[in-house]
């Protein structure tokens, strides 16, 4: 399912606008996104938890010449599935 599927299956499931559908699933992404600016997580219940993940700068390869790089430290987003979820 894709994000342009999710507004519609939403709109159909609530009886909404499909215009009122997007904005609704806009706001949800754009506040977990916000949030892990943030480094704050979002926690939904029975769903799982979204949380920022920071990664320690290192060495690597680059793998076409075998050189040595270095990589930079970074912020990456990971979501954690709650037990329920999981069991489906």
């Amino acid at each position: 399912m894709n994000k342009s599927e999710l507004i519609k299956h939403v709109a159909e499931s609530t009886d909404m606008k499909l215009a009122e559908a997007s904005r609704v699933v806009e706001t949800v992404f754009d506040t977990i996104t916000d949030s892990l600016k943030k480094r704050e997580q979002v926690a939904v219940a029975g769903f799982g938890t979204f949380v920022a993940k920071s990664r320690a700068a290192r060495e690597g390869r680059n793998p076409a010449t075998g050189k040595t790089i270095q990589i930079p430290a970074r912020t990456s987003a990971a979501f954690k599935p709650a037990a329920a979820l999981k069991d489906l």
